[in-house]
């Protein structure tokens, strides 16, 4: 595993450490998700879930509130309660929270709605909080987020990306941001790149910012972000 920070840039400190899933020696994402099949789903599934949760509970410093975001495949959940066993006893075993696990799944793998929506219902019952990834670029969009609201949106990097040079970009997030706002879900803008991306995002009211202006994934260890006041 990787770790990413999700940061507060107004608070100054560390949200979350996103969970992003590597190689043994430091390989990519994709490198090890085009591995993944239908026959191994649910075993790959499962044990990014327990690695990421006994690395965080390595990691974090004593007595941090930072949240845990992990990644997982809908797709692999054939009942949500039972596929949530192991992450139970796993995070029960470390001593890792519940409360401060946040489930995260992208829109850009078809699913079953209704299918989705007893997932993320069973997770927020039990204590979970959840998470849309990749918001605007995926299947399901404004349709699925009628239907539930999670706790956060993590706005697609496609629509970060220069956001300092395209007005239209900027017209698209203040409207997206104000509707989030309107439902009471914390939107996370991804991607952001540039100290001139990051300042227009601070500009349109952002807080909870992620990507390689703050910090780069670190293989096997916590980034440190930069956390300059602009």
């Amino acid at each position: 595993m990787a770790f990413q920070p999700i940061v507060d840039v107004n608070a100054r400190r560390v949200f979350a450490q996103e969970a992003l899933v590597r190689g043994p020696s430091g390989e990519g994402a994709g490198s090890i998700l085009s591995q993944v099949t239908d026959a191994n789903r649910y075993a790959f599934d499962q044990q990014c879930r327990v690695r990421a949760i006994e690395m965080a509970a390595r990691l974090f410093a004593p007595g941090s509130a930072e949240s845990l975001s992990i990644n997982f495949m809908p797709n692999a959940v054939y009942e949500p309660r039972a596929c949530i066993r192991l992450t139970l006893e796993t995070a029960e075993k470390v001593g890792f929270p519940a409360d401060r696990i946040i489930f995260e799944f992208t829109e850009s793998e078809r699913i079953d709605t209704d299918h989705l929506l007893n997932i993320l219902g069973t997770y927020r019952a039990i204590g979970f909080r959840t998470a849309i990834d990749d918001f605007g670029a995926g299947h399901a969009g404004l349709n699925l987020l009628a239907r539930f609201q999670p706790d956060i949106v993590k706005l697609d990097m496609d629509l970060i990306r220069e956001i300092d040079r395209e007005p239209a970009k900027r017209v698209v997030v203040r409207h997206t941001l104000a509707m989030l706002d309107d439902f009471g879900i914390k939107a996370v803008c991804e991607g952001v790149e540039t100290a001139g991306e990051l300042a227009v995002l601070r500009d349109l009211g952002v807080t909870l910012v992620q990507g390689y202006a703050l910090a780069r994934p670190a293989f096997e260890a916590l980034a440190v972000p930069v956390l300059a006041d602009r």
